[in-house]
């Protein structure tokens, strides 16, 4: 079976950790648990599960199955689990992690209602855009024609397209079907590219720094909770951001405590990537000896700067999208009045 394509939803991803944590914290065995589980299980998780069983018979643990799905657990998922296997406490780990896909998704879903209103905005325009290009501009350019009344360039464009549109509607179709099949593969393939191309934005740049850095900061304190050293949870902690300049933060840090300083040493080098309340909470978790409980309160924090930022930028998204569209619509309008106007005018004129 080929594993690596598969993929779980957030909410199959927590009732599989759910059912497995609330099992194992019964006292039943963990292979007796996975066949319980499979009994009611179809499509993908099925797969995962069967897959779990076989490996748990020949005597593997449950990180090595989970590893064999990276799009579905990620590197900090597995490792969390495989260090807690090696503890014995994998039911307090599994209920732990199943809160955390659960505010993950919550996470994702508060970014994602963000992009709503763009998309709502470009779905409208290329509706009215269509529109115009298959009902209006046909019934003036015909008059325009009969007239013989010199065309503007704008107005020659939108008539030619309206033409192609009319003329060559099944091929039209099937394009843009085939461009929309290409950009989707295209981002598919390109994702990690176009992301970076994306937070480089003006708007979208400090806003995905602090995404980042939610992410950067809540997978470390999973990773440290579990018991894993500080080196190789924040190796793996640069799996889960995307903006270069985060990417070196975390290499850097790495780097001095390899060298025999603290974290915090390694975050005041980056003063314009970490913010500074990020550094002293770091500090205040290093001198008490509990530095996996302040990465979760920087978490939490940044989380809250992720809220506000988001509300920022959507605020001025909105006007920005507004006006966008309405020079757009405005200037398609115009294609179409201005040679109505030199009309009239050659009328008055008469």
């Amino acid at each position: 079976m080929n594993t690596k394509n598969i993929i779980l939803s957030g909410n199959e991803k927590i009732a599989l950790i759910s059912n497995l944590a609330t099992m194992l914290a019964a006292g039943i065995p963990i292979l007796e648990a996975v066949e319980s589980i499979n009994e009611d299980s179809k499509g993908n998780v099925k797969k995962v599960l069967e897959t779990l069983r076989d490996d748990l018979t020949q005597g593997k643990r449950i990180a090595y199955s989970f590893a064999r799905f990276p799009k579905t657990f990620d590197k900090v998922t597995v490792n969390i689990i495989k260090a807690a296997e090696e503890a014995g406490a994998l039911d307090v780990t599994l209920k732990d992690l199943k809160d955390n896909i659960r505010k993950e998704m919550e996470f994702s879903d508060k970014i994602r209602g963000a992009l709503i209103y763009p998309m709502v905005i470009m779905v409208v325009f290329a509706g009215v855009f269509i529109l115009i290009l298959t009902f209006v501009v046909p019934k003036i350019s015909s008059v325009f024609l009969r007239l013989k009344v010199e065309l503007p360039l704008p107005t020659q464009i939108m008539i030619a397209m309206s033409n192609f549109v009319l003329t060559y509607t099944i091929p039209a179709i099937i394009g843009t079907v085939g461009i929309a099949i290409g950009m989707y593969f295209f981002w598919k393939t390109n994702k990690r590219m176009l992301l970076m191309m994306l937070t480089s934005l003006p708007l979208v740049s400090q806003l995905a720094r602090e995404i980042d850095l939610t992410r950067f900061s809540h997978s470390l304190y999973l990773l440290l909770n579990a018991g894993i050293p500080i080196t190789s949870a924040l190796e793996l902690t640069q799996d889960v951001v995307v903006k270069k300049e985060v990417t070196r933060a975390i290499t850097h840090a790495k780097e001095v405590i390899l060298a025999g300083k603290n974290l915090s040493e390694g975050f005041k080098d980056q003063k314009k990537v970490i913010p500074s309340i990020m550094i002293k909470i770091t500090e205040a978790g290093e001198r008490s000896g509990s530095l996996d409980k302040s990465m979760q309160d920087i978490s939490e924090f940044m989380d809250y700067e992720v809220s506000k930022t988001l509300k920022t930028v959507t605020t001025l998204m909105e006007p920005l999208m507004l006006v966008f569209v309405g020079v757009l619509i405005g200037g398609m309008m115009m294609a179409i009045i201005a040679p109505i106007y030199g009309l009239i005018g050659q009328v008055g004129n008469r």
